[in-house]
């Protein structure tokens, strides 16, 4: 399988909606059946979380980037893996309370909850981007190969 790398903003916004899309669907209705609450108040908090989880990748990378070229570090594993924790703890902190009120959840629990959805989001993201890869070489990449 050959992986394309020079995909069109077209496609990159379609792979983006498309891994949002899979993932709110799959977590409301995980989240629904787990915690005994209404689909609309899952769903409503994987929505909220997707959204707060974009504005913060943008604030962080954006302070990430400017700390960089300030300090002029590289970025090694151990760089990139505090970037990751730092990343993930921040997205924590501000989603406890969202599933605290959408929830009435404890802070423990909502906590919790919140440590799932990145257990979650780590097996999901490699899947999701593998099969995509396979799908798009099975219905693009082959018929390229045959031309």
């Amino acid at each position: 399988m050959e992986i394309e790398l020079n995909k069109s903003v077209r496609e990159r916004v379609f792979h983006a909606v498309m891994y949002e899309l899979t993932a709110n669907v799959i977590i409301a209705l995980s989240l629904a059946w787990l915690m005994k609450v209404s689909v609309l108040q899952s769903g409503t908090l994987s929505v909220i979380s997707a959204l707060t989880a974009t504005a913060w990748n943008f604030i962080f990378n954006k302070r990430f980037d400017s700390l960089q070229q300030k300090y002029h570090f590289q970025r090694t594993f151990i760089v990139r893996a505090i970037h990751a924790v730092v990343f993930e703890t921040g997205l924590i902190i501000a989603l406890i309370p969202v599933a605290m009120v959408m929830l009435d959840l404890t802070v423990t629990e909502a906590f919790f909850v919140e440590i799932g959805l990145v257990l979650f989001f780590l097996p999901y993201t490699l899947a999701f981007n593998w099969f995509y890869d396979y799908l798009r070489w099975t219905i693009v990449g082959r018929k390229r190969t045959a031309i």
